[in-house]
């Protein structure tokens, strides 16, 4: 393989998917403070968080700043820090009162190719979180930057413990609030059937994982399955405001295309997959509750 860098890929190149959004303000809240985009090569949720108006121009600047790469088939990872540093200066600009404290937690999911080979770009800055449904594999990619998951890493909390500590909705990062605001990343190569979740805790905060992979199983399109994953987060209370993005592989540079066979989760090849990009497990940092 050459020598390149992750900022130096393939900006064109077949990485086809399928995709859908949904969102809802939610039983409870009187605004909806999310924002989501789902654009090739750009699939987010943005959670704003702040006082009156604060949440939702926080969000809605982040979805503005992704936007600016959905011109393109692919993107860097030097983009995506590029887009994310971008949003956070004009988050941190905000003036008057109706937008002090205005932050919002950023988790997307983006396609790259590098030397042939198809990857998903998972970032995650906050507690919303990205999903990954491949074959017999359902994982939760990204790690939550929040008080009740440094908790579970300690052994402090169990998972269960976690759904309802009062703490549940304090984050560690988030992007233009607080003094910490770096993302974390992952790059996972891609398999033709892959289903891509991305979600605010809405979702996640209503729905268990074990509910959400049984959805994400299901032989539908994925704008069903996007549609009731909100309407289950409102059935079990809709508390919050609930988002999500769900993205599927249907083509990838040098693999058959996807057939009803493998749609919802193609089989890969472990002995394919390089270690170094596999999303972090639970003997990695503890007990994740997954």
């Amino acid at each position: 393989m050459t020598d390149r860098s992750l900022s130096d890929p393939d900006l064109e190149g077949t990485i086809r998917v399928v995709s859908a959004a949904a969102t809802h303000v939610g039983h409870v809240r009187a605004t909806n403070e999310d924002s989501i985009l789902d654009a090739t090569p750009i699939h987010l949720v943005a959670d704003g968080m702040g006082g009156h108006n604060a949440g939702e121009v926080a969000s809605a600047i982040a979805v503005e700043e992704f936007e600016k790469l959905t011109i393109q088939e692919n993107v860097t990872v030097e983009q995506l820090g590029e887009a994310l540093a971008s949003a956070s200066r004009r988050i941190g600009e905000l003036g008057g009162e109706s937008t002090l404290g205005a932050g919002t937690t950023v988790a997307l999911v983006a396609t790259m190719v590098l030397d042939d080979v198809g990857y998903w770009v998972v970032l995650n800055l906050g507690d919303s979180r990205v999903y990954r449904l491949s074959g017999e594999i359902f994982e939760q990619v990204s790690v939550d930057h929040s008080v009740v998951q440094e908790l579970m890493d300690r052994g402090e909390l169990t998972a269960e413990q976690a759904r309802v500590h009062p703490y549940r909705h304090m984050v560690t990062r988030a992007l233009g609030a607080g003094p910490e605001s770096d993302p974390d990343y992952w790059l996972i190569p891609a398999e033709v059937g892959d289903r891509m979740l991305v979600c605010s805790d809405g979702l996640t905060g209503e729905v268990d994982d074990a509910a959400i992979e049984r959805m994400l199983r299901r032989p539908v399109d994925v704008r069903t399955i996007a549609q009731d994953l909100v309407s289950s987060a409102l059935d079990a209370g809709g508390h919050d405001n609930v988002s999500v993005v769900i993205v599927e592989a249907v083509e990838v540079v040098g693999q058959a295309l996807a057939t009803e066979d493998t749609a919802g989760g193609a089989t890969p090849d472990e002995d394919d997959v390089d270690e170094d990009t596999l999303p972090r497990g639970v003997n990695d940092a503890g007990d994740r509750g997954r």
